[in-house]
């Protein structure tokens, strides 16, 4: 049946010009159907090109089961509700009906919309921000979902988006006198009566983190657990099986105490006082904290007098607020949401301050004007194994980079997997004609003095002579600075730097410009997708090792170390190879793709572990010329 599909005279070849039938695509898709009917787990990684999600859409459909698909980003979920699942589900003649959940800070609130335009008449309100708000008003007249990504009108990174969204913290629930319209729960029950749902893992493991009260279950029972994207899941579900506060949290419960006084407690103007000394707290505790865009150790950081002398002052504020908000209860729906949220917050506090449980790692960072505080659990391996026991059915797992030298162990061990099979299928790209791989002679250790320098020096010629058209991927965000200022007084060509504006922003203006290069770093370390010749050259700083000193890479470590493992070999390396596996991914998209791949590591070639990275990669011509790689990327353009 699954064979008679993916042929060309089956349903696929009749719905989509061109389909050819791959080999690689239809033992994913049998293997899929076959997990499906035993109720078992499968674990599969899929070479870019394989075409994962036709392998796993069309088993999924044909099974008759209810479904859950979780991906790795919200724009992978768009891109496979919108544009993949209908194809599949017109291919197919599926008759179940659909759904696209998303977590609740995606959805317009109307009940804070309106507070926020009463609010936005009585403050010193920025302009922008007005604009936005009347805008956004004017399209919750017409969406029939609430969902703000369609709002075209709206930035991504707007600042009002988290004044008109609920959290779990302040959503009023079946209080709230906006309920009965509510976007959430809208979805939500929409979710509960589809046959497919698509959701991402930060939504499905919260979910699994905690059963919300007020909606019941967020994540409807399945039969089916797809996850795309799976190699991001054990870092995600560490964050939810975890507990966090931030500085963020802190803000908007006093902005929300300030709206009930000025709207619903006029009288009371203590509150006004307990909103000013929320926001104090935790912008002193912030500037106790020090630098920015840090990762810091809890544990440490909480023996310094100056940070536990704010931390004290945070739960004084904390305090303060319950006793005022006691005398106001009953009085706005508002208000005793936030004496509630009040507690938990203080609970928090009292939580992350509790340095002595084990088994966590604690850890804490900044932006300009946030902070958050965190403990994560250094195995999620347990919880989540023990979810998948009660909740029985087929548990389905892909990603283009699983295993490390073809081996799952370190993926299946995080999540307390037992596949009942697992294997990889080779891309079908001929990596032998489309791409070239490269590792410099001549090159400066990595972290050297200068280190940014002597790669501009040494790069700039390919980069020119390229006309851009390069990804320059980063492993921080300090070397990445440094080599986009370099390269901006070096080169001709455009130079764009992740962070200036929004990624959607950056990525659409690297494919117009056509010549440019853009330094990144993480955020597009995966999940972009640019295909032709608009990239046709990958140059990765060094081995994307996670820094020592990040306190939650040193938990994992001192852990490892105590079960008597090796933490290199069993924390560091895959870990450093899977993103690796990452970054190069972003370079041959499709069959028509070529180009160069340069990484600036003499590890890759000086030590014993340098093989693993290099064996885990897909086959890739090697040289160490970079005269090789300017005559290849100068053929592949000439011949266009």
């Amino acid at each position: 049946m699954i064979a008679k599909t993916f042929s060309q005279q089956g349903a696929l070849g009749k719905a989509i010009p061109g389909f050819q039938a791959r080999q690689a695509q239809i033992d994913m898709a049998e293997a899929v159907a076959k997990a499906i009917a035993d109720d078992s787990q499968l674990v599969v990684e899929a070479g870019t090109g394989t075409g994962k999600t036709f392998a796993y859409l069309v088993p999924a459909l044909l099974s008759g089961k209810k479904v859950i698909i979780s991906t790795g980003s919200k724009n992978l979920q768009e891109q496979l509700f919108h544009r993949d699942l209908p194809l599949m589900v017109g291919a197919l003649g599926f008759h179940g009906s659909v759904a696209l959940l998303k977590g609740r800070a995606n959805y317009l609130c109307l009940d804070r919309l309106s507070r926020q335009m009463v609010e936005s008449h009585t403050n010193q309100t920025d302009p922008t921000l007005l604009t936005q708000l009347v805008k956004v008003r004017s399209w919750a007249s017409e969406t029939k979902t609430g969902d703000l990504g369609d709002c075209d009108e709206l930035p991504e990174d707007s600042m009002i988006i988290p004044t008109i969204t609920s959290t779990n913290d302040n959503c009023l629930g079946k209080e709230c006198a906006s309920y009965q319209d509510c976007f959430v729960s809208k979805a939500r029950r929409k979710a509960l009566d589809a046959d497919v749902v698509v959701v991402n893992h930060h939504l499905f493991l919260a979910d699994l983190a905690i059963k919300e009260t007020g909606f019941g279950e967020l994540i409807p029972e399945a039969d089916v657990f797809i996850f795309d994207e799976a190699h991001q899941l054990p870092d995600i579900a560490s964050q939810y099986f975890g507990q966090s506060v931030s500085s963020r949290q802190i803000q908007e419960l006093a902005k929300d105490i300030e709206i009930g006084y000025r709207t619903e407690a006029k009288d009371m103007r203590q509150l006004q006082k307990v909103g000013d000394k929320l926001v104090q707290s935790a912008m002193d505790l912030r500037i106790a904290l020090g630098d920015t865009g840090f990762r810091g150790n809890w544990r440490e950081a909480i023996q310094s007098p100056s940070i536990v002398r704010e931390v004290e002052r945070v739960r004084e504020s904390l305090d303060f607020a319950i006793d005022v908000l006691k005398l106001a209860l009953g009085r706005s729906q508002l208000l005793d949401t936030a004496f509630e949220r009040a507690n938990l917050i203080k609970g928090r506090v009292e939580r992350v301050c509790d340095v002595s449980i084990t088994g966590y790692s604690y850890w804490y960072d900044t932006t300009p004007r946030q902070f958050s505080l965190h403990i994560t659990p250094l195995t999620v391996a347990d919880k989540f194994h023990e979810q998948m026991e009660m909740k029985q059915g087929a548990w389905i797992f892909t990603s283009a980079t699983l295993a490390v030298n073809d081996d799952f162990g370190h993926f299946t061990h995080r999540l307390g997997l037992e596949p009942a099979a697992q294997f990889s299928l080779p891309s079908p790209f001929d990596y032998a004609q489309q791409a070239k791989l490269c590792v410099p002679r001549y090159l400066p250790e990595p972290n050297s003095p200068g280190l940014a320098n002597k790669l501009v020096s040494m790069l700039a010629p390919v980069i020119e002579q390229n006309q851009g058209r390069c990804f320059f991927l980063c492993t921080s965000h300090s070397m990445m600075r440094e080599l986009g200022e370099r390269f901006r007084e070096q080169l001709s060509l455009p130079v764009l730097m992740q962070g200036e504006t929004s990624k959607q922003k950056t990525l659409a203006e690297f494919m117009e410009l056509g010549n440019a290069l853009l330094v990144a770093t993480g955020a597009f370390w995966e999940g972009i997708d640019v295909r032709g010749d608009t990239l046709s050259c990958v140059i990765i700083d060094k081995l994307p090792f996670t820094a020592p000193d990040d306190p939650l890479l040193k938990a994992r470590i001192e852990d490892c170390r105590l079960r008597g493992g090796d933490p290199f070999a069993q924390v560091q390396l895959p870990e450093a190879v899977i993103t690796l596996k990452q970054g190069v991914g972003r370079l041959i998209r499709d069959k028509k793709d070529q180009g160069a791949l340069i990484i600036c590591d003499n590890r890759l070639v000086t030590r014993d572990y340098g093989g693993i990275f290099l064996s885990s990669l897909p086959p890739i011509p090697r040289t160490r010329d970079l005269e090789v790689v300017k005559d290849f990327l100068q053929h592949i353009h000439q011949a266009k």
